[in-house]
C-alpha cells in the first residue's frame, strides 16, 4: 500500500470515527431534549394543604388541596397556594438545569442563571435533583483533523504520473 492510500484510509477512518462521535451527540441530545420535556417540580406547603406540581417552563399541571383546605381560612389557604407554586416552579427549573448541566456539562451562562434564580428566589441551589445519566461512549480520532490536511499530498513525488 503506498503512501496516499494510507493517507487516504487514515482520513476515511478519522471520518468514520467523528460520525461516530456525531451520531453519540446527536444521541445526548434526543435525551436531554427528552429529558427536558418530561421534567416535573412537586412542592407541598409546610402544612400540608397544598400540593402543587409544575410542568416544563414552570406551566403549573395540577393542584391539590387536602380536606384540611376547607378548614383554613383563605388567607392562608392563599399564601400556601403561592408558595407551593413558587417552590414547584423552582424545583422543575432546577431539575431542568441538572439535565442541562448533566447533558451539556457545566457552563458559565448556566452558572449565570441559576446564581440569578438564586438570588431572585433565594432557594440554595441543590447538589443534583435526578439521578446522573449514563456517561454516553466516546470515540475520539488519533489525530486531529488539521494535520491530516497538512500531510495530505495528492501527488506523490515517488510515484510516476500517468
Amino acid at each position: 500500500m503506498n503512501e496516499t492510500a494510507r493517507q487516504l484510509l487514515a482520513r476515511i477512518e478519522t471520518i468514520d470515527a467523528s460520525a461516530a462521535d456525531n451520531r453519540l451527540r446527536a444521541e445526548a441530545y434526543q435525551r436531554v431534549a427528552g429529558e427536558l420535556k418530561n421534567a416535573s417540580g412537586k412542592a407541598t406547603s409546610p402544612d400540608g394543604v397544598v400540593t402543587v406540581v409544575a410542568g416544563p417552563g414552570g406551566v403549573i399541571s395540577s393542584v391539590i388541596f387536602s380536606e384540611r383546605a376547607r378548614e383554613t381560612d383563605p388567607s392562608v389557604l392563599s399564601a400556601d397556594v403561592m408558595q407551593a407554586i413558587s417552590e414547584a416552579q423552582s424545583t422543575v427549573a432546577w431539575a431542568q438545569a441538572d439535565v442541562v448541566r448533566r447533558g451539556l456539562g457545566d457552563t458559565e451562562l448556566l452558572d449565570r442563571v441559576l446564581d440569578s434564580d438564586e438570588r431572585l428566589f433565594g432557594a440554595s441551589r441543590p447538589e443534583s435533583v435526578l439521578p446522573p445519566a449514563p456517561e454516553p461512549e466516546r470515540s475520539e480520532p488519533d489525530v486531529v483533523d488539521e494535520e491530516y490536511f497538512e500531510e495530505f499530498d495528492l501527488f506523490d513525488d515517488d510515484e510516476p504520473a500517468r
